[in-house]
C-alpha cells in the first residue's frame, strides 16, 4: 500500500486544516519545497499536494509553491485544490504532474472530467471530500446531496483512475480512518482507492492495509507526520510495497502519541 504525505498549501505555506475550517490552520512550513524535498529523503515515492487557497476561490492560487516542489523532487506528485477548467488541468499536467484531482467539478461539470480522463488516461483522479456521507464541495465550504457512493461510481465509469476518499469529520483530527465508509465504497467500485483523513498511528495503517485487497491502494497522511504522532520512515518500512512481512506482529497496537 502507498504511503502519500500530504502538503496543503494556504498562502505559500505547509499548513494542517482541523475538519477542513480555514479558520483552524497550523503552520508547520513557510518552505513546502523543503518540506517536499524532508519527505522525499525519508523515503515517499508520491506525494499529495492542495492548494487550499485554489479549493477556496475556484482556481489555482499556490502555482509558485507548486512549481518550487516540482522542481525540487522527481517522485510523482498529484495535485488537487480549484482546477475547474481545461486549461488549468492541462498547465498542471504540462508543468510535469503526475496526476490531477478534481473535486468541485465532478459535480458541476461532469462532462468537463469525462473528457479530461479521455485526453489523459490514468492521471486524472477524483476527490471526494464527504460529510456525513454526502460530497461537500469549493473546499468543503459548500454541502450537496450527492453521495459519495454515486458519484464515485459515476466517476469510475467516465474513466477515473482513482478515487481519493476523505472522511471531512476526521481530517485533522487524528481520530482514526473511517474504515467502515471506505469498505462500503472500494466494494462496491472497480477502480482504486486512496484513503485521506485521521490517520493517526501505524495501527491505523495497518488497519486500512486489511482493505488493500478490496481495492484500497494508499493512504495520504498529513497532520500525524507533521506532529511526530506516526514515524514516517517507520511507516514506509511497516506498511511500504513489499514490506508486509516484516511487520512485527505487536506493531498494530503501537501507537506513537
Amino acid at each position: 500500500m502507498d504511503i502519500i504525505p500530504a502538503i496543503d498549501l494556504l498562502g505559500g505555506n505547509c499548513v494542517r486544516l482541523y475538519q477542513g475550517d480555514y479558520q483552524q490552520a497550523e503552520i508547520f512550513s513557510a518552505n513546502p519545497a523543503e518540506m517536499a524535498e524532508k519527505f522525499v529523503q525519508d523515503g515517499a515515492t508520491k506525494l499529495h499536494l492542495v492548494d487550499l487557497d485554489g479549493a477556496k476561490v475556484g482556481k489555482i492560487v499556490n502555482l509558485n509553491a507548486i512549481k518550487s516542489i516540482l522542481e525540487k523532487v522527481t517522485i510523482p506528485v498529484q495535485v488537487g485544490g480549484g482546477i475547474r477548467t481545461q486549461e488549468s488541468a492541462e498547465k498542471l499536467i504540462q508543468m510535469g504532474v503526475a496526476r490531477v484531482i478534481l473535486g468541485t467539478v465532478a459535480i458541476e461539470n461532469p462532462e468537463l472530467v469525462a473528457r479530461l480522463c479521455q485526453s489523459y488516461p490514468g492521471q486524472i483522479i477524483l476527490g471526494i471530500d464527504a460529510r456525513n456521507g454526502k460530497v461537500a464541495t469549493k473546499g468543503w465550504l459548500e454541502n450537496t446531496q450527492v453521495s459519495a457512493i454515486e458519484l464515485a461510481s459515476t466517476m469510475s465509469q467516465l474513466g477515473a483512475a482513482a478515487i481519493i476518499y476523505t472522511d471531512i469529520a476526521r481530517d485533522g483530527t487524528l481520530s482514526g480512518p473511517n474504515i467502515p465508509a471506505l469498505r462500503e465504497l472500494a466494494s462496491k467500485i472497480n477502480i482504486p482507492v486512496i484513503a485521506s483523513g485521521g490517520v493517526s498511528s501505524l495501527g491505523d495503517l495497518l488497519s486500512l492495509l486489511s482493505l488493500e485487497s478490496l481495492g484500497v491502494e494508499g493512504v495520504i497522511i498529513g497532520k500525524a507526520i507533521y506532529t511526530g504522532a506516526i514515524d514516517i520512515q517507520q511507516a514506509f518500512r511497516a506498511i511500504g510495497p513489499g514490506r508486509w512481512q516484516d511487520v512485527p506482529p505487536d506493531l498494530g497496537d503501537t501507537r506513537l502519541v
